[in-house]
């Protein structure tokens, strides 16, 4: 017979043991077990208690915590009486079958207790056969100009390229990060995936020439073009409006805003009466500095302004702007602070030993609680996605494995995986595509869960396909994929920010850099380097050529609903965005492209690219 603390542990999601990409089973161990069930609010040492209390409360109930329902029919027929509360605030009452349902999450009450009611499309449409252009934002401005690439850059590249015949236009994550911190520059460890990053903002800040994108110059250069442009244009009682109608949540982040710029960008870090949003010191550092509040709103309904013309700009465009949503939040910035029930302290996001990580990865990312999210009807995680939606109309998931599994790390010791809500994560998502018309992109790659991706595919949200990854992994020599075996329901490209691109790769350009950071001894790079070459000259074989070209025209074949060129690609470039396992010793996320954001979509391998992909028409 199982101990209390195993069936505990079960009945949490925590997974017993987990298979890597390598083939080898790892047990969960007992500290990681206990570390991941006090993560989640429970006390291990008290498991027979805490597992009688879980029990009563679900024997009380007549409904689960959450119910997924098809959107426009008829709920279900439930013999007692209920109280039906939909997303506008409309209340019926009334026993047996519920009526039709709208698109939305609502809220039925029975007995006095709550379930939530997901109603969504049982699959999302499919998106046109198309093709856009990936770039990263921060790139856009040349050396001798300095500073980062903007919003204003960004529509300015979205109309030449919708020019070009592309689809869309994909940058990495735009989501609030460390203003206080000019080296917590990395998309995916945001602040706030809720609110929008202030760095992209055009207020007119200026540096001098840099090769690399200097983060600490331009920094403090954009706090001082901002504030500015605030004392000279932030009076429109528009703007009072806007943040009005934004309620508590935007208050809630322009507080933790403003307490950043007094204490400093970590919240763990501040005197120890500011450490909740809901303390008397908070609330009295928000009445005496009412205008600190009010810029950081400002700030943020001037990045949603000119990500709205971002959108405009796209109106040439089949489908638009297409965002990035990162797979957590550091665990220190405002999301942590502002909701602080909903995430797991102590612990962090990951993933297991692979080939390319031997020891597994931790990164840094506050998982979210799988029974705070149920309990919440998901409305952090469909917030997150309509704060998205506002302005894309392709949204890109983050190791969308997350929605099936959670990899967990605790402080200290290995980690192990904690099953979430699948089928109403899916949903969440579908409700919130569903209501502009959006596309859902899942990025499916690594040690993917049994039946994820059928699921996905049931649900209309389209996987990832990176030619580099497409082969026959059990051949004794390099096999790549055929063009006519790639999915349908995909997003297809070459390579990733993660990856080296198609010039790099060639060359080995990741595997030199694996050896300068000490990845790799000389033998193993020598090794790595060799087998590289035969990997190059199969890919050749099966794409046509050598050239960008031959593998943008391979892509191009493919039935896969949507391809992405990288820009890095399309202009021939070496060196990749991001070296996953570094930080500042390979200079990720500075990279700039070399070619100014008007000049782009006339750029001769852009306009190849272009070229190239009319073959999908």
């Amino acid at each position: 017979m199982s101990d209390p603390l195993t069936v505990l542990a079960g009945r949490l999601g925590i997974l017993p043991r987990f298979q890597d990409q390598t083939g080898i089973w790892h047990d969960t161990t007992p500290e990681t077990r206990a570390a991941l069930i006090t993560a989640m609010g429970f006390d291990p040492t008290r498991a027979q208690a805490e597992l009688e209390q879980l029990r009563a409360r679900e024997e009380a109930r007549v409904l689960p915590d959450w119910l997924v329902c098809v959107a426009d029919q008829a709920g279900p027929v439930l013999p007692h009486r209920w109280t039906l509360t939909t997303e506008d605030g409309a209340k019926t009452e009334g026993r047996g079958a519920l009526p039709v349902l709208p698109l939305g999450r609502h809220q039925l009450e029975i007995a006095g207790h709550t379930t939530w009611l997901l109603c969504a499309p049982e699959t999302l449409p499919e998106p046109p056969r198309c093709w856009g252009l990936t770039l990263p934002l921060y790139g856009l401005r040349r050396a001798e100009d300095g500073g980062v690439g903007s919003y204003g850059d960004l529509a300015e590249v979205a109309a030449g390229l919708g020019g070009l015949g592309a689809a869309f236009v994909g940058i990495n994550p735009v989501h609030a990060g460390f203003p206080c911190d000019a080296m917590a520059f990395s998309p995916y460890a945001p602040s706030s995936r809720r609110r929008f990053s202030t760095l992209h903002i055009e207020a007119g800040a200026q540096v001098g020439p840099s090769d690399l994108v200097d983060y600490s110059a331009f920094t403090a250069a954009q706090s001082a073009a901002l504030r500015a442009l605030y004392a000279t244009t932030g009076a429109d009682p528009a703007i009072d409006r806007w943040i009005a109608t934004e309620g508590q949540a935007l208050r809630r982040f322009a507080l933790h805003q403003a307490l950043s710029d007094e204490f400093g960008a970590y919240w763990p870090d501040w005197p120890a009466g500011f450490h909740s949003p809901d303390t008397p010191e908070v609330e009295d550092f928000a009445d005496l500095n009412p205008d600190a509040l009010r810029f950081h709103g400002w700030c943020q309904w001037l990045a949603e302004q000119q990500l709205a013309g971002v959108a405009k700009a796209c109106d040439g465009m089949a489908l638009g702007l297409y965002l990035d949503l990162a797979v957590g939040t550091h665990p220190h910035g405002a999301e942590t602070w502002g909701d602080p029930d909903l995430f797991a302290p102590g612990c962090s996001l990951g993933a297991p030993p692979d080939a390319f990580s031997r020891g597994g990865q931790t990164w840094n990312l506050a998982p979210m609680r799988p029974l705070h999210l149920a309990a919440t009807g998901f409305a952090a995680l469909g917030d997150i996605l309509r704060a998205q939606l506002r302005f894309a109309r392709v949204l890109r998931i983050d190791h969308i494995l997350g929605f099936d599994r959670a990899f967990w790390v605790p402080d200290g010791g290995p980690g192990a995986y904690v099953q979430m809500p699948k089928a109403a994560l899916l949903a969440v998502a579908r409700i919130e595509a569903a209501r502009v018309g959006a596309v859902i992109v899942g990025e499916d790659l690594g040690n993917i869960p049994k039946g994820l991706q059928a699921d996905l595919e049931a649900s209309g949200i389209l996987g990832c396909r990176v030619a580099m990854f497409e082969r026959d992994w059990s051949a004794a020599v390099p096999v790549f994929s055929p063009a006519g075996t790639y999915p349908r329901r995909a997003l297809s490209s070459v390579a990733t920010h993660d990856l080296p691109t198609h010039a790099g790769w060639r060359v080995g350009r990741d595997i030199d850099w694996r050896r300068d950071t000490g990845a790799l001894d000389g033998a193993e790079h020598a090794l790595a380097i060799a087998l590289r070459m035969v990997e190059v000259a199969a890919f050749d074989a099966m794409v046509g050529g050598p050239t960008g070209d031959n593998a943008h025209g391979f892509l191009a074949a493919t039935p896969s609903r949507l391809v992405a060129v990288q820009a890095e690609d399309a202009l021939g470039l070496i060196e990749q965005p991001n070296l996953p396992g570094t930080v500042y010793d390979h200079p990720n996320w500075r990279r700039r492209l070399g070619v100014s954001a008007g000049d782009l979509a006339r750029h001769t391998g852009v306009v190849a690219a272009a070229e190239t992909m009319k073959k999908r028409e």
